[in-house]
């Protein structure tokens, strides 16, 4: 099942999210549902407060073509990133909560992780390159943190007009969303 992606502006996405355990209600279809999603809406990850869940549980489905990498597809609960290293880089990052803005934020390019799988087996992986950066992007957000929390004041301040609109609900997406502030028609 498809589920709406929560946009910015709702205070699900501020939240640090919980640890849950094996006992979490339909996690095996909540799973389900959160790869159809964010394929639905064309992403390479996404989050459970992205769905309005504020738990630690997030997907990745990551391929490029361009590069010959196979393909990197995981699910992880409770992560918990242990390192990043290596020289920051820049990337244009964007964000399905976030529609329409992308921005050029610098991650470090080799992460040690540690999580637990679908399965609940727990890994401790060591990942780079764009895997990596995805893995980062999404572990922000099961910590309340978004990419745009990561450029400066200044440019911040001159997307406010943007985020304020996506908040209210003017973008036009592919994919279903929930607004926190869009206004009730009559």
């Amino acid at each position: 099942m498809k589920l709406p992606i929560v946009a910015y502006g709702d205070p699900v996405l501020k939240k640090v999210g919980t640890h849950i355990d094996q006992d979490y209600p339909e996690l095996k279809q909540l799973i389900a549902n959160m790869f159809d999603t964010m394929y639905h809406a064309s992403g390479v990850g996404l989050a459970a407060p992205q769905i309005g869940l504020p738990i630690r549980l997030f997907i990745v489905d990551f391929h490029d073509d361009e590069e010959d990498e196979p393909q990197y597809k995981k699910v992880f609960i409770n992560a918990e990133i242990l390192e990043e290293t290596g020289e920051p880089w820049n990337f244009n990052e964007g964000c399905l909560s976030i529609p329409d803005i992308r921005e050029n934020i610098s991650r470090r390019p080799k992460i040690k992780v540690k999580y637990f799988d679908e399965h609940w087996v727990e890994h401790i992986d060591e990942v780079k390159g764009m895997p990596a950066r995805v893995i980062q992007h999404e572990y922000d957000h099961i910590e309340g943190k978004l990419f745009t929390d990561r450029v400066s004041i200044l440019r911040k301040t001159m997307l406010k007009s943007k985020l304020d609109a996506i908040s209210k609900g003017d973008v036009k997406t592919d994919y279903r969303m929930r607004f926190p502030n869009k206004s009730k028609k009559r």
